[in-house]
């Protein structure tokens, strides 16, 4: 059997293959110039249910990580208020100590007042512009005080607080919840009680704290420092509880790094191009258009109709 050779039939297969060597070398080009081993799923057909799956839970661990960014911020502002609240009373402490070594009270009632200030402001701080100690109600003053006048004023010390019971939670990854939020109640109930103890004794008979200190104003400074030391430790077991969280946080924030990293490689290893294979696959692509094209050339010179000019 002999095969008939046709002059368009030559035409149609080399043409055929230049095309083909073509396609080849734009697909090896798109390879090296994205470095991607396609530009979508239907590109990774074999890979496609595994990529969409390790896709999915890169991006859940993204969002775990921009919560736990800005809850990090929180805390860090969280930690500042609670500082400032505890040094407060650790200041009301030291005054005593002071006005008991000199035997005086010139400004012992100022100073007060003035930790009771910086006490207040500790409990009503803010994060974002919301209160960071009002439970739910993060747009309402939690602690209302603002003199030592206010305590006995009347008032129980519980209506100083406009904080309701809800105590903020945050998932911190697929399985660890914790509670990050505090109420200004149990930051400060002791805290004013002791400050309108105070208060009702200068108020009273063997008040006001002015000048040289009496026996009865000693025996009474000397007995608030212990309670001073406990309303301190109280609020600063508060911080501590808060720096446990950060600390928490800090370690799981560590954890969904080192998980995206490795999710990211997986990844990588399947749709990253590898680059000396694609730079050889290029170079072959082109080498293949060019004798396409030479034989495409050829063909076309070495037709009848020339031969018959």
């Amino acid at each position: 059997m002999v095969t008939r050779v046709t002059t368009p039939g030559n035409y149609s297969a080399v043409l055929a293959n230049l095309l083909t060597a073509q396609r080849n070398q734009m697909e090896a080009g798109d390879k090296v110039s994205t470095q991607k081993n396609g530009q979508n799923l239907k590109d990774y057909a074999k890979s496609s249910e595994l990529l969409t799956a390790m896709r999915s839970v890169q991006t859940r661990l993204g969002v775990f990580d921009d919560q736990n960014q800005l809850l990090s911020d929180k805390l860090a502002t969280q930690n500042t208020s609670l500082t400032r609240t505890a040094d407060a009373a650790q200041s009301v402490r030291q005054i005593f100590a002071e006005a008991l070594a000199s035997g005086r009270a010139d400004t012992l009632v100022e100073d007060v007042e003035a930790e009771l200030r910086n006490a207040v402001e500790g409990m009503n701080g803010r994060y974002a512009g919301k209160y960071l100690f009002a439970g739910g109600q993060v747009d309402t003053r939690p602690v209302t005080v603002t003199t030592l006048s206010d305590l006995t004023a009347g008032p129980p010390i519980s209506s100083f607080f406009q904080n309701d019971n809800f105590k903020v939670t945050a998932k911190l990854d697929e399985a660890t919840t914790i509670t990050t939020g505090s109420l200004a109640e149990d930051i400060g109930t002791d805290l004013l009680t002791a400050f309108k103890d105070f208060q009702t004794f200068n108020q009273g008979a063997q008040g006001p704290f002015t000048g040289a200190l009496t026996q009865a104003q000693k025996t009474f400074l000397e007995g608030q420092l212990a309670n001073w030391d406990t309303v301190r430790s109280d609020i600063t077991n508060i911080a501590a509880y808060n720096g446990v969280n950060q600390k928490r946080l800090e370690t799981i924030a560590s954890d969904l790094t080192t998980r995206q990293n490795s999710l990211a490689g997986m990844i990588g290893d399947i749709t990253d191009a590898d680059m000396a294979e694609a730079a050889a696959q290029l170079q072959q692509a082109q080498l293949s258009v060019q004798s396409a094209a030479y034989v495409f050339q050829a063909l076309q010179e070495s037709s009848l109709i020339n031969l018959l000019r």
